[in-house]
């Protein structure tokens, strides 16, 4: 006869596990991607610890939510020109981050990105440090704190040194940074060079302070171009402005003005009995049966175990 002692424990455990499934999967960012340009873009999202990620289209009007757990470490930006075929392979003329959709690698300069490093105080910026290809906005919606408005206010291609532009068919499709074209200690704050004292801005980087005023414009500019806010959502908005982000924080989601949702891409899962099964050791089966499917689509952050359940992306 089974002890009921026993069996009692066993549910408490159960419980247990359940809430602390919860607590650990439930803290999370959410990333509302927006494309304001007049092009189609592919997103490209990578951790700063592993560089393969996540890619995806956008079409123009379109935006998306991409969700991460507290303590991300990764990056943002938007790769251009972008032809995939049916099976996802293909290349990019800026931004590429491999040679499918879901990015393999980091993103290939030039390109501008939006860096975030998530915790207790979320750490923020947007960096042309690889150059420029699309301006960039990060609005955070709801937060505490200095939670100012990054962002690039103007359009590099328009007015980038001919010896940094980077051309398609006559067309300036992006701006190179001076260290991409040069390669010197002096341009890449390198050796004696990688230093606050001597890694000073060079005429380049002062062109594109000019434009982009609150940008990263090279590796140890002034650090004020890193903002910080705390319990925040962000919005990410592509070829929108810091002065032009109309979007706004509806019902605990952001909402953003002349954008028409797509796929979400989820970090947690929601279902009770989703977490039964994991926390009996089906988890893995159930994911890996998904995957099969095409209903799983890898995300920057790897699952990442609580006992043995696992909090995986669910497309």
């Amino acid at each position: 006869m089974a002890n009921p002692y026993i069996a009692l424990l066993k549910l408490t455990s159960i419980f247990i596990f359940i809430a602390s499934a919860f607590e650990q999967c439930g803290s999370s960012k959410t990333f509302t991607l927006v494309n304001y340009c007049k092009e189609t873009i592919w997103p490209g999202i990578t951790r700063s610890d592993n560089h393969s990620g996540d890619g995806f289209i956008l079409k123009p009007g379109q935006s998306t939510e991409y969700t991460a757990p507290d303590g991300w470490s990764g990056r943002i930006w938007a790769r251009t020109g972008c032809n995939f075929d049916n099976s996802g392979n293909g290349k990019c003329q800026t931004g590429g981050c491999g040679s499918s959709i879901n990015c393999t690698g980091p993103g290939s300069p030039p390109a501008t990105s939006a860096d975030f490093s998530l915790g207790e105080l979320d750490f923020y910026d947007v960096s042309l440090v690889d150059g420029f290809n699309l301006p960039i906005a990060v609005k955070p919606m709801n937060g505490t704190g200095n939670c100012s408005i990054a962002g690039c206010d103007g359009d590099l291609r328009q007015n980038c040194p001919s010896e940094l532009a980077s051309k398609e068919n006559g067309k300036v499709i992006a701006c190179r940074s001076a260290c991409d074209v040069f390669d010197t200690d002096e341009y890449c704050c390198r050796g004696t060079y990688g230093k606050p004292a001597t890694c000073l801005p060079s005429n380049y980087s002062k062109i594109f302070k000019q434009v982009c005023p609150v940008a990263y414009s090279f590796a140890l500019d002034d650090p004020t171009s890193l903002i910080t806010c705390s319990k925040a959502d962000f919005a990410v908005i592509f070829c929108g402005s810091r002065n032009q982000t109309s979007c706004s924080y509806k019902d605990k989601k952001v909402v953003c003005n002349g954008s028409s949702n797509s796929k979400a891409y989820k970090a947690i899962p929601q279902s009770w009995l989703i977490l039964l099964l994991f926390s009996h050791g089906m988890g893995p089966a159930i994911a890996k049966k998904r995957e099969k499917k095409g209903r799983v689509r890898k995300q920057p952050h790897e699952p990442r175990s609580v006992g043995t359940f696992y909090c995986l992306p669910l497309g």
